[in-house]
């Protein structure tokens, strides 16, 4: 047979049609996955940078892995390890609620709660997290006492603001204040990214715009909120070691303490280190958990095609024996 060039390839029928069939099938059983000298090549340098590495480390003298091992968990450095998970808990719950309620506002038709909330994250994400921490611990200077009345009218109640304002709650403050502004868009950003169709079809139902987000559009837009909430919980373990300028006793001041002793400065920063790299590795499990959950329903939605498992675009599946689809 002849092929004019630039000519529609010819249509094979019959017997022959079945021969070509069968090479082709022949061809795929027997193929083999090519050998990929490159990527082995650098799997083999990698393995060798990095035992190179971790024995240079671990044969060290100077990293005194023998202090390390005593200091590990003693009695202060567990507390203030406990002050330091306390402080991300409490901050980064009271931040994801406030934030909540920013995002919620941020995306208001009503220009005045739009506006306001647009200032406070524009503030508190313009400004660094150290001097937020150092403002409030140092409130009193500005504020002396702080009262609660009405505008321009008898005051109600006083405090003196050092009563108030402890290295405590101006840690807490300070964090979570500034986490609001940041999980604010973070929220917005996932409310945003559910179809307005939502919002309509929950209209039509009825619904209210608060029960409508409560139960149809904050739990969809969670798929694309927990991942960045995730690497905001991992930068607030890490943020904590900030409140130790303010004489709070987190981790990081809890071995500042002791090596201010002992002036055994890297074994008790190598402490705080592998603390902080444990509690890191146990969130980003947890946070893994929490995607594949939320993902189910995207998982299952890729996964089955007209009522069926799917195995690839245009795949024809074969229902299993004795099914009546």
């Amino acid at each position: 047979m002849t092929v004019t060039p630039g000519a529609a390839p010819a249509v094979v029928d019959g017997p022959a049609a079945d021969d070509v069939a069968e090479a082709r099938l022949r061809d795929v059983a027997h193929a083999r996955r090519p050998i990929r000298y490159g990527s082995g090549l650098l799997w083999a340098l990698t393995l060798v940078v990095a035992t190179a590495a971790a024995w240079v480390v671990a044969r060290n003298p100077n990293f005194e892995w023998a202090v390390v091992g005593q200091w590990f968990t003693a009695g202060s450095i567990l507390r203030g390890l406990s002050v330091t998970l306390g402080l991300t808990l409490v901050s980064m719950l009271i931040g994801t609620a406030l934030g909540l309620l920013l995002a919620v506002a941020r995306l208001s038709t009503d220009r005045l709660p739009r506006t306001l909330s647009g200032l406070y994250i524009w503030f508190f994400r313009g400004t660094p997290l150290l001097v937020q921490l150092i403002f409030w611990y140092n409130l009193s200077t500005l504020f002396p006492t702080l009262s609660i009345g009405v505008p321009f009218g008898p005051q109600l109640a006083s405090w003196k603001t050092n009563d108030l304002i402890t290295p405590l709650t101006a840690a807490i403050a300070g964090l979570s204040l500034n986490e609001a502004a940041y999980m604010a868009e973070i929220i917005r950003g996932g409310l945003l990214s559910v179809d307005r169709g939502q919002y309509e079809t929950a209209e039509a139902f009825g619904m209210t715009r608060g029960r409508a987000l409560r139960r149809i559009v904050i739990p969809q837009a969670m798929r694309s909120i927990v991942p960045p909430t995730g690497n905001q919980l991992i930068s607030m373990i890490k943020a904590t070691s900030l409140v130790s300028v303010i004489a709070m006793g987190d981790l990081l001041y809890s071995a500042q303490a002791v090596y201010n002793r002992t002036f055994e400065v890297i074994p008790l920063l190598m402490v705080a280190v592998l603390w902080y790299l444990l509690i890191t590795s146990i969130l980003n499990v947890g946070q893994s958990a929490i995607e594949r959950y939320y993902a189910r329903g995207e998982r299952n939605a890729v996964a089955t095609k007209g009522g069926r498992p799917a195995t690839g675009a245009g795949d024809a599946v074969e229902a299993p024996p004795g099914d009546a689809r």
